[in-house]
This record gives C-alpha cells, sequence and structure tokens, in this order.
C-alpha cells in the first residue's frame, strides 16, 4: 500500500514523538535507578549493627544517642545533576542546595507553588487540626529560608509528621528547583 505524502509526514512525526518520549522517559529512569541506589545503601548501612556499637549505645541515656540524618539526592529534571540534598531526621527535612546553585527566593515557582501552596497547604492542614485538638500547636508544620545574602542556601521544613509530606516535599522541592532554574536561563 503506497502512502501520501501527508501520511509520510505524519509518520514521521510520530517517530520523533516516540524518540523524544523515550528520550524523557530514559532519562527519567536514570535519575529513579540512582535514588533507589541511594535508598539502598541507605538501608544497608542501617540494617547491619556492629556489636561493639550496640553496647556503646547501651550504656548511653537514650536522650544521647545521635539520630543519623538520612540524605537524599535532589536532581534536575532535565539533566539529572544534583542540584540540592536533602537530609531527614524524625523532627525536620532539611534541604541543602549544591555550592554552584545561584537562586533567589524570589524566582517563581519558589513561593507562589513550594511555599504558598504545598506548604502553605500543610500548615492549613495542621493549623485545622490543632483547632480541633488533634495536634499540639507547637508541632504545626513550619518551614525557615537560610540564605547567603539573597540566594537560598538551605530549606529546613519542621514538624513534617508523616512519610507521606517528606516525599511530597522533596519531589516538589526536586520540581520547583527545576523550573527555577529554567525560568533563571530565560
Amino acid at each position: 500500500m503506497k502512502r501520501s505524502q501527508e501520511q509520510i509526514r505524519e509518520i514521521a512525526s510520530w517517530r520523533e514523538d516516540l524518540v523524544k518520549q523515550i528520550s524523557s522517559h530514559t532519562k527519567s529512569i536514570e535519575i529513579l535507578e540512582q535514588r533507589l541506589a541511594v535508598l539502598d545503601s541507605m538501608l544497608k548501612e542501617s540494617s547491619f549493627t556492629i556489636a561493639s556499637s550496640i553496647e556503646k549505645k547501651q550504656n548511653l541515656p537514650e536522650k544521647q544517642i545521635p539520630v543519623p540524618k538520612k540524605s537524599i539526592p535532589i536532581t534536575n529534571g532535565n539533566d539529572g545533576k544534583i542540584i540540592a540534598n536533602a537530609f531527614v531526621t524524625p523532627e525536620q527535612v532539611e534541604i541543602i542546595l549544591e555550592n554552584d546553585m545561584v537562586i533567589t527566593a524570589d524566582v517563581p515557582p519558589f513561593k507562589s507553588f513550594f511555599i504558598d501552596r504545598i506548604i502553605g497547604e500543610m500548615k492549613r492542614k495542621d493549623l485545622l487540626d490543632a483547632e480541633n485538638g488533634k495536634i499540639q500547636q507547637n508541632s504545626i508544620i513550619d518551614y525557615v529560608i537560610n540564605k547567603n545574602g539573597s540566594d537560598i542556601r538551605e530549606i529546613i521544613i519542621k514538624n513534617y509528621k508523616e512519610k507521606e509530606r517528606v516525599n511530597e516535599i522533596i519531589n516538589t522541592a526536586g520540581w520547583s528547583l527545576t523550573r527555577m532554574l529554567e525560568n533563571i536561563k530565560k
């Protein structure tokens, strides 16, 4: 069956779209594999405890036992480059930008999306829960932005409470930082 020039152009266009999608998904898979490797490494480290360290911990009062921070790389969604690292403890999530990242808080969508929509919505839910007596007032989610001049260096989210929130915070921080870098280049 012979195809018309229009059909051939359309088929070529479909092929080009598929190649772009495969490339995009390949990058996404690579990023996911990197994150999986980091998580596997963290699990491996925390799964094995040297007997001598157990004895030392047993001699310390509970409050003196240090809680290790879990580090999760946050990558640029476009090129997979690490742009920040998230350190998770039971109390807070610290997002520390790489030293070469020069981003100010006024670049969109930092405030409008990440702070107002994501963290703000979590805070509104916590305020409602505090009003209804489900949580204490001092356990409402909050954040601190540490800067060097006008450049963001660190974002600390305190009282995240739920594991699902950690995932949402890290994922949306990565998305927001990627968009911010794109907006800076424009």
